[in-house]
């Protein structure tokens, strides 16, 4: 994907490697970040209803993660209805479908 001259480079924070796929992974690694963009597939959620959706995590790891998903370009603050997915945040979703529907036979297959 080439650049356009308003786009600035964005990086993640503790990456090492400049290759992107890295930088990536590194990223979606991190706790609570993929949970984060799954609860928000169906569509904007506020603060308190992420918070809650993802049980367990703390508003300070919560508020760290979205700040690095931002940045990255795939989570937006949206004021009228909380944050939500960019459009290269849904694109980032849809490539997970396939592992989502490998998860759920996989699942069945251990349940026999």
């Amino acid at each position: 994907m080439e650049r356009g001259p308003a786009m600035k480079k964005r990086s993640v924070r503790g990456s090492k490697s400049g290759r992107p796929i890295m930088v990536l992974l590194d990223l979606l690694g991190r706790r609570w970040s993929l949970r984060i963009l799954w609860q928000l597939r169906e569509g904007p959620l506020t603060s308190r209803a992420l918070r809650d959706a993802c049980d367990g995590a703390s508003p300070t790891v919560l508020q760290a993660r979205l700040s690095e998903l931002r940045q990255a370009g795939f989570v937006e603050l949206i004021r009228s209805s909380g944050y939500g997915l960019t459009a290269i945040g849904r694109e980032l979703l849809e490539t997970f479908l396939p592992l989502h529907r490998f998860a759920e036979r996989w699942r069945k297959q251990r349940k026999d």
